[in-house]
């Protein structure tokens, strides 16, 4: 133990030694039966009560209540006459210089600056108590002590969470809409495709999922920094900067046990990352058995988004279409190919789309005004970040303004939605020919869920002005020799059929088929190149309900698929996912021996019962499979709520695949 935390010890024994002979002399020394944690009244006025468990869950600045049940023949509590004090300890080191351990006794009102209680006589023989906690306070578990007399009764444990409710919390969100939104939202859309075709992907993010919280508290303490100070570590959990940047390095399993393994080629030895649906299953998976295979950059994010709204930090997933990935840190995509046209090894690459989240908060470690409010962080491994695969938290208005010293990683994220690419060609004297480029085609239609509605929001101007507009950046090219060509070409159209017989049995999981052009005047070294992304659209997967839907009562849906290929897909399943309504675990049904007949529609049937609610509507995911391409459905509808034991409507959320 350090020497700061001996003092204090002993400095806090002597506070214990004052209170024990006040209460002496006072001869009013209360004497407790049990303390009632008063969980459902919390949960409900700090905005827990969707954790379905029976444990308290408060947000931070903001009071709590307790009853302290007396035994019988204990002296009547007597703010005048009785005091005591409360201890809360949070982590395993328990210093009062980090914060991890405060002591507190009682004031006339709580203090919402600060950790503070008052208490007042309640009918019978009990005490209520009122505890509010620090707004800077770590988050965490917390144990919660009475000393009175020298002895110290344990009055039970707590998590205490970010507070995007509290105007002191560095979370604090204003709009109400957007904290529904943005903490409380277990269901949301994850976008995918190109530029010029995007499709959504309804994810369960299942945060308020029994045993979810417990899993991302686990997360924290698995973190690299535990092993180096513990105590710091737990200290440094008051901040939301702190939490994310912890987060973006634990959700990838690069540097330690994290949560997700990342995989673009091999699938065989686990899942394929389209297949996953929510956060819930991984990270249970997570918990009993280590880094799951595998995650894509929108699984990373979606699992991020998760345990970031778990612990009180608004947060959304964010697409960025034409997303690029800057190897080499000079904001330029250099993209080199040999005179056949050939693409060269290199560090830079441009993807159709990346996936990250943005978490809200202020930024005092800045230093600077104007740079609160949505910050980017990337559990994706792409780069190393101080020696860590992990990248931010960064703001958004950072990147839009080009201030690229701003911490954290600016310059990666700047390059991702901003870069210049460049061609060109490796000529056999080893020199380059820069034959093509484009200063807007990096960073398209970047894309968030709306608030409220299931719709698709452009949030491009978020992150850059229009193209052309002049802002400050760092700049530090360090572009090959060149030798400068200018084309004169004529254009000229050429046709091409592509039939299914030619990409049907090597299409990949992603249902994109890239076509290039390339022309090669090599006398007179010219060159072009145009290339088309195509992504291959879904079928619809038709579902009605063929009856009423109640709580507790089994359900019939009815799923119709038309499958439009020119062959039968065998060896199909559905799975279904959906929060209060599969137990928090997705359910499969096989369907082994069905043939889906090309061109022709085919019904299924299952059951499903509805087992829980929380006055809201409800999402429910279904993932077919089946031999063939990758499919996936098209957007559902939005439907009215279901209390226990009244009429329900069902809100369908649904994806479907087929697997070769």
């Amino acid at each position: 133990m350090s020497s700061v935390c001996l003092l204090q010890l002993l400095h806090l024994n002597a506070l214990f030694y004052y209170f024990t002979i006040l209460n002496f002399q006072s001869n009013k020394v209360l004497e407790f039966e049990r303390c009632d944690l008063d969980i459902k009244s919390n949960k409900r006025s700090h905005h827990t009560e969707q954790n379905g468990e029976d444990r308290l869950i408060v947000r931070r600045g903001q009071p709590f209540s307790l009853v302290l049940h007396l035994k019988a023949g204990s002296p009547e509590f007597n703010p005048e006459e009785t005091s005591f004090t409360l201890i809360v300890e949070t982590g395993t080191v328990h210093c009062v210089e980090s914060d991890t351990k405060v002591s507190f006794g009682l004031k006339d009102s709580t203090d919402d600056k600060e950790w503070s209680a008052s208490a007042s006589k309640a009918p019978g023989n009990t005490v209520a108590l009122n505890i509010s906690s620090s707004p800077e306070a770590p988050i965490g578990l917390y144990s919660l002590s009475l000393l009175q007399q020298g002895q110290s009764t344990s009055l039970g444990a707590f998590v205490l969470l970010f507070n995007a409710w509290c105007p002191r919390d560095a979370v604090y969100m204003r709009s109400e809409t957007k904290r529904q939104e943005y903490v409380l939202s277990q269901h949301g859309l994850l976008y995918r495709g190109s530029a010029t075709r995007i499709h959504h992907k309804p994810w369960n993010f299942s945060q308020f999922e029994p045993g979810i919280l417990d899993i991302c508290l686990k997360i924290l303490d698995e973190g690299l920094n535990v092993v180096s100070d513990t105590d710091q570590d737990c200290s440094e959990r008051r901040s939301p900067v702190y939490i994310t940047r912890v987060l973006s390095a634990m959700i990838n399993s690069n540097d330690n046990e994290g949560v997700l393994v990342g995989e673009w080629a091999e699938f065989e030895d686990g899942v394929h990352p389209s297949t996953w649906i929510g956060s819930g299953d991984i990270l249970r998976q997570w918990a009993d058995s280590g880094p799951v295979c595998y995650g894509q950059c929108w699984v990373f994010a979606a699992v991020d988004c998760t345990v970031s709204r778990a612990l009180g930090i608004p947060c959304r997933v964010v697409t960025n279409f034409s997303s690029a990935h800057d190897g080499n840190g000079n904001l330029l995509i250099e993209k080199m190919y040999d005179e056949d046209g050939e693409r060269l090894e290199d560090p830079d690459s441009v993807w159709n789309f990346h996936v990250w989240v943005e978490s809200w908060m202020a930024r005092p470690d800045l230093e600077q005004a104007g740079f609160d409010g949505w910050q980017v962080s990337d559990a994706t491994p792409q780069e190393t970040s101080e020696g860590v695969f992990c990248c931010g938290p960064v703001p958004v208005s950072a990147i839009r303004e080009g201030e690229l010293t701003k911490k954290f990683d600016a310059p990666f994220v700047f390059a991702e939605v901003n870069a210049d690419v460049v061609e060109y060609v490796k000529l056999s004297t080893g020199d380059f020919v820069k034959f093509s480029g484009s200063t807007d085609s990096i960073g398209q239609n970047i894309s968030t869920k709306a608030v409220g509605r299931d719709k698709r929001r452009d949030i491009t101007h978020h992150y850059k002005y229009p193209e052309g507009a002049v802002i400050k950046r760092n700049e530090t090219s360090t572009e090959p020799a060149l030798c400068c060509a200018y084309l004169c070409c004529i254009e000229k159209l050429l046709f091409l059929k592509l039939k299914y017989s030619d990409y049907g049995k090597v299409i990949s999981p992603d249902r994109m088929i890239q076509l290039t052009a390339f022309v090669n005047d090599k006398e007179n070294r010219e060159y072009h190149k145009a290339e088309k992304l195509i992504v291959l659209d879904e079928p619809d997967l038709e579902v009605k309900l063929t009856g009423e839907a109640r709580v507790g009562q089994p359900l019939t849906a009815e799923l119709c698929l038309l499958n439009p290929l020119p062959e039968a897909l065998q060896d199909c399943s559905f799975t279904l996912e959906g929060v209060g309504l599969t137990q928090e675990k997705p359910i499969t049904i096989k369907y082994v021996s069905l043939v889906l007949q090309g061109g022709l529609n085919s019904t299924f049937y299952f059951f499903l019962k509805i087992v829980r609610t929380f006055g809201q509507s409800w999402w429910l995911l279904i993932l077919f499979q089946g031999w063939g391409p990758w499919l996936q459905s098209r957007k559902p509808r939005l439907v009215s709520s279901c209390h226990p034991g009244r009429r329900a409507s069902l809100c369908f959320w649904w994806t479907s695949t087929a697997t070769s």
